[in-house]
């Protein structure tokens, strides 16, 4: 896979994310014991409904990062965007070993979305030193 390939995949990764993060936000919100038993938890407490509505908010930030980066797609929108994955590499593997998870696949899942987080940090790192590169050039040929 060439570098234009991954560049690519990564915005289309991008794209997707937003509407995911929409959609897990706003469901985290409007119905958090619904959404965290489609993600493989069992009914949950109250108080384990109110911390998952609490993170709907956190979601849709990531949203508006990545269609921040969608749209503009500044060397810093793309470094702000890893930084932010990068902030989520651990969470969900941490939140994987909640005893509310009763299915081993549903445990897994999670774990599998830290490495999607490390991936699109170590991916959006990369588009970020591209598009610096690309500014760079269009910038010294414009002088």
């Amino acid at each position: 896979m060439g570098a234009m390939d991954l560049e690519e995949l990564l915005r289309l990764n991008n794209r997707n994310m937003i509407g995911f993060d929409l959609a897990l936000g706003s469901a985290a919100i409007l119905a958090p014991s619904e959404t965290l038993q489609v993600l493989g938890h069992r009914h949950p407490t109250a108080d384990a409904e109110a911390l998952f509505r609490r993170c709907g908010p956190i979601w849709l930030t990531f949203a508006a990062a990545h269609a921040v980066a969608h749209l503009r797609g500044t060397e810093k929108d793309w470094a702000a965007l890893a930084w932010l994955r990068g902030t989520e590499i651990a969470t969900d593997a941490l939140w994987s070993g909640s005893p509310g998870f009763e299915r081993e696949s549903a445990r897994w899942a999670m774990r599998a979305a830290g490495v999607s987080n490390l991936a699109m940090a170590l991916g959006y790192g990369f588009l970020s030193r591209r598009v610096r590169r690309s500014e760079a050039a269009a910038l010294a040929s414009a002088s």
